[in-house]
């Protein structure tokens, strides 16, 4: 299994307290630990406002961290979970993937998804198409992103893009970026994972893990294309403690310090993606829960601490305790 640690950046309310203007030093640190630490690869999220509600708190933006990182690391991968499509034109966003690529020396991982946030969406002025419609414009983007990094411009004529001659010099390092496409959508996301993702992210629970990499499977059959060509990997959220007494008090922890800022409702409705899922737990019952995943395919985990930028302790013990268990 590999190994990829999400950086704090504010978007889930993970920097509050720390001046804005030390929190590039906070995810910067952060990033060489990761380096240090034995990590495959570090990712950010692509949004502009903070979950679970629209705040006044920092959210720094993807790519401009990417590049950042791609400037001050020297070894890990470096990715987003993941952007959304609409967000910025296919073409421009394929340019600025290669140049932070060629910045990176090839460490750069395009992590791309249609996006759902809708609150962002409408107040950055890009209305909320359907889904149908945002699904359909990750298919026609991504096929522009992979003809510029590929030949270096792309010609496309599509319902929601169109691109003429479009040139992307200097290509990749390696001629392409590896595709991360994210969403568990079994009718058409899962489809265009099986036609163009080198690597597909979604339901990391146990049944919900194994119930779309069979649908995955069954859309590969229907096109031609080998499974196993694709790498599967999922997002966990992780709590450590010693002892489940210490899991529990770090859970209500957590949930008191974002209903310090967006109210106990929904602070608590938040904590149903940590509570009962596969990386909260002890040591030990984590690796347990993770080799269970591993054996049945899943062969990259993205993990994220919510607690990393103020304490290192979640982070020690998963480094010291659970991914030697797993490597």
């Amino acid at each position: 299994m590999r190994f990829g640690l999400f950086i704090p950046q504010g978007w889930r309310l993970d920097l509050v307290g720390i001046d804005p203007a030390d929190q590039w030093e906070v995810m910067s640190s952060l990033a060489d630990r990761a380096e240090s630490g034995g990590w495959d690869s570090i990712w950010v999220y692509d949004h502009f406002h903070t979950v679970p509600l629209p705040t006044d708190e920092a959210t720094h933006e993807a790519w401009t961290l990417v590049t950042a990182f791609a400037a001050t690391t020297r070894r890990v991968d470096i990715g987003q979970m993941c952007t959304a499509m609409s967000y910025r034109n296919p073409m421009y966003l394929a340019k600025v993937a290669a140049t932070a690529d060629l910045i990176s020396g090839g460490r750069v991982q395009m992590g791309i998804g249609a996006g759902w946030y809708e609150h962002e969406w409408r107040a950055y002025g890009y209305g909320f198409p359907s889904a149908g419609e945002r699904l359909a414009r990750l298919d026609e983007g991504v096929q522009i992103m992979r003809q510029a990094w590929e030949t270096g411009r792309a010609f496309f004529a599509g319902k929601h893009y169109s691109v003429d001659g479009a040139i992307c010099r200097p290509q990749p390092t390696a001629g392409k970026l590896p595709l991360w496409i994210a969403g568990g959508g079994e009718k058409k996301t899962l489809r265009i994972a099986a036609k163009y993702a080198d690597y597909t992210n979604f339901d990391g629970t146990p049944a919900g893990f194994a119930h779309k990499s069979a649908v995955l499977q069954q859309h590969c059959a229907d096109l031609g294309r080998d499974f196993d060509s694709i790498v599967r990997s999922a997002n966990y959220n992780v709590i450590l403690g010693e002892t489940d007494a210490d899991v529990e008090r770090k859970l209500d922890d957590l949930e008191s310090r974002i209903a310090k800022i967006v109210g106990a409702d929904a602070a608590s409705g938040t904590m149903g993606a940590f509570r009962g899922m596969p990386a909260v737990g002890t040591p030990e019952k984590v690796a347990t829960n993770l080799r269970a995943l591993k054996d049945a395919g899943m062969a990259y985990g993205i993990f994220y601490f919510p607690n990393i930028a103020h304490d290192l302790e979640d982070l020690e013990l998963f480094e010291q305790q659970v991914a030697p268990a797993l490597r």
